[in-house]
């Protein structure tokens, strides 16, 4: 493969060690920060995704994984199965309370639907096939359908050898796209998880905190047909076989040690404009934060007197969680910070680099000075059209989903939106699917209620006419009227009922524009001012695209100028980041946060009841020293989570964490609150991410819950 940019971005070794998502292509380039790290592995072989280690490595389509036995188990984080687990808990078999663990092949459970694991068996450069001569020289909506198309093209090619999922993913800001080959396992089941007083333990109270006590990890088991395709869920079905899988460390790890991290961490923002920091943390993370509070509450009431409905909606309440804690803590880093200030100046001279030179500006400037443009278009309508996003019931958007399908369904395959391609079928059914056990009238009501009070309030020339006609709403409609409006809306639909919304994943365009049902209606006449919608974003996108592009191939000349490394920002593809196990001095608190915490902690947190309900047996165990093999010689106790310097962020969930050798030595879980802000803008000092260690994960399993036929499986024992 010719040198692309990438590859030239990263032939400085200026980077520091910690830092960096890497792409394992790229591993040759840094071969000499790893050796000196500590890896005793060759670097060039991290770069075969077919071979160990990588080989192991999956993706959970949001959260990370890894192959753990030959038998297709699945290791992940806790807070990666739970939805699995809220699945298959009801009031008379509470399973998030008290865990669960299939004791045979016959006891696992089907894991929510449109679960899949995705193995990674290629990345190919594409960028040229993608950005042709000829797609160069469009703009627009026209460039965003030529790329659309170019994509579809070469997704198609690649989806012909069955089985397989391909993706086409942009990197540096549109510059460069590498089409990622996977095999889709579709039959996956929930194996293991502990009860949350463990996989759980202090909840959205500990989250994002140090010193750490939570037993972070759950196991899932990957199937496929009698054949070996990957193949939907049958009784026939028999356990994936993996090429590779990790092997369980012969030893403990101790502060100093080599770690590194695979897996496929989501967003990272390093490389934005400064009037994309300055929006964001200005406004678009302090309005998320406010809504998701209201939501949390609001969920909250509606569901106190129905545990079912808890049940249901336990997965989004702990996503909501998540992330509204995580961008408060990045709000309250931001403010005692220089970022935006030091942003603005490491722009300000790029520009002054372009403008030296006239062949740099001549290539440069112009697309510098349009991005700028386009992102202030781009945030003032997502500032606009905030409430009006979360306005709508959730079974009217799965109407518009359904109706856009049969809609696309008339059309040959390769002429469909993507989305709605005969590849994505399965995801909208499963989607459809879910809603049985993650979806409740009443809550969705009182959520949506919420939103659209704000948006109505919003002057008529910023609202959506089509949507205010199909819902009836006028200027100064008090709360009362829009909940009336909102409830005959509601009571004019069957969607509410599980076979009515399987039966309209068959129906035809004119089946819908003859129904009578509310939510179908409302579909039907959103559909047109949907689609002209749609098209203005891909003109805005496409010209995005193209603006943003050549600012990145300017920043990363300019930062190359330097003997600057580059890496791209994290995209949700597979990365490689290495450091080493380390505490922290001072932490936030102005204390040493060592390195390690221990079951002693888990003890002293313990209160018998709410986020910091350890179960009885564990606290036993803890109490009587009953640590077996798994006790630390230092520590004198079995340890439950360490901190490293490792470059991590959301989607990073349950990667494997391995030592120098590549064998398992734990699961990343979380970072410290007061370094998340690292993904906008990377701290070394201060960036800590937490792996639960695996001797707590194998001494509960093995002193707790009694998985003995895992850790057999495992070669634990």
């Amino acid at each position: 493969m010719k040198k692309s940019l990438l590859v030239l971005a990263i032939l400085s070794t200026a980077a520091h060690a910690d830092e960096g998502m890497w792409m394992p292509q790229q591993l040759p380039q840094v071969a000499k920060q790893l050796k000196a790290a500590g890896l005793k592995l060759d670097p060039a072989n991290l770069t075969k995704l077919t071979e160990f280690p990588m080989g192991a490595i999956v993706s959970l389509g949001g959260c990370s994984a890894s192959f753990v036995s030959p038998q297709g188990l699945v290791a992940t984080n806790h807070h990666c199965v739970y939805g699995s687990v809220a699945h298959n808990s009801t009031p008379q078999r509470d399973l998030l309370a008290n865990g669960f663990l299939a004791h045979n092949l016959g006891e696992e459970l089907p894991a929510a639907p449109g679960t899949r694991v995705y193995v990674t068996k290629a990345v190919t450069d594409v960028s040229k096939q993608i950005i042709t001569p000829a797609v160069a020289k469009l703009n627009g909506k026209q460039r965003s359908d030529a790329i659309e198309k170019n994509q579809k093209a070469l997704q198609t090619e690649c989806e012909k050898d069955p089985g397989h999922r391909c993706t086409v993913s942009s990197y540096y800001g549109g510059l460069e796209f590498y089409l990622i080959k996977q095999l889709e396992i579709r039959d996956v089941r929930l194996v293991h998880a502990p009860p949350e007083g463990v996989g759980k333990f202090g909840g959205d109270t500990d989250n994002w905190m140090w010193p750490r006590h939570t037993g972070d990890y759950g196991f899932y088991r990957a199937y496929v047909s009698k054949d070996g395709k990957a193949a939907d869920y049958s009784k026939d079905n028999v356990p994936y076989l993996p090429q590779h899988y990790l092997k369980l460390a012969k030893e403990g790890v101790k502060e100093g040690d080599f770690i590194m991290v695979l897996g496929y961490p989501g967003r990272t923002n390093r490389h934005r404009l400064p009037s994309e920091v300055a929006f964001t943390f200005d406004w678009s993370y302090p309005a998320f934060v406010k809504s998701s509070a209201e939501s949390l509450a609001i969920i909250a009431d509606t569901t106190k007197d129905n545990k079912d409905t808890a049940l249901k909606y336990a997965s989004q309440v702990a996503n909501i969680n998540n992330y509204y804690k995580n961008r408060q803590g990045m709000l309250d880093s931001y403010a005692g910070s220089d970022m935006l200030k030091r942003k603005t100046a490491e722009h300000e001279a790029l520009k002054q680099w372009i403008n030296a030179d006239a062949k740099r500006k001549a290539e440069y400037a112009g697309d510098i000075e349009a991005v700028e443009k386009l992102i202030a278009q781009r945030d003032a309508e997502y500032k606009r059209d905030y409430y009006f996003s979360s306005s709508k019931p959730r079974l009217l958007n799965t109407a518009r989903t359904l109706y856009r399908l049969a809609n696309e369904n008339a059309k040959p395959d390769v002429e469909r939106k993507s989305g709605f391609q005969q590849r994505d079928v399965p995801r909208i059914k499963a989607a459809v699917d879910a809603l049985v056990r993650n979806y409740d009238e009443k809550v969705d009501t009182a959520l949506v209620l919420n939103s659209l009070t704000k948006y109505a309030a919003q002057p008529a020339a910023q609202r959506n006419a089509a949507f205010d006609a199909v819902v009836g709403i006028k200027d100064g409609m008090s709360k009362a009227e829009l909940q009336a409006a909102l409830d005959k809306l509601y009571a004019g639909s069957k969607l509410g009922d599980a076979e009515q919304r399987k039966a309209w994943l068959e129906r035809k365009p004119e089946d819908f524009k003859a129904s009578d049902d509310s939510f179908i209606k409302a579909a039907v006449a959103l559909y047109e001012p949907d689609l002209k919608a749609e098209a203005e974003e891909e003109e805005l996108g496409g010209k995005l695209q193209q603006a943003y592009a050549n600012y990145m191939k300017a920043k990363i000349a300019y930062m190359h100028s330097k003997g600057q490394a580059v890496y791209p920002d994290a995209n949700s593809t597979l990365r490689v980041t290495f450091g080493k196990i380390a505490g922290r001095d001072p932490g936030a608190d102005g204390t040493i946060w060592k390195a390690f915490t221990t079951v002693q902690g888990v003890a002293a947190k313990a209160t018998g009841q709410g986020e910091f309900n350890a179960p009885a047996a564990q606290l036993k165990a803890i109490k009587e020293k009953d640590f077996g093999k798994y006790v630390d010689p230092v520590l004198k106790s079995v340890p439950v989570a360490y901190l490293a310097t490792l470059d991590i962020t959301g989607g990073n969930s349950g990667s494997a964490a391995l030592n120098s050798k590549g064998e398992w030595i734990g699961l990343a879980f979380d970072g410290t609150l007061d370094s998340i802000i690292s993904d906008w803008d990377f701290n070394k000092a201060m960036t800590r991410d937490i792996q639960v260690d695996l001797r707590y994960i194998l001494w509960n399993m093995k002193h707790v819950d009694h998985a003995d036929n895992l850790l057999k499986e495992m070669n634990a024992d």
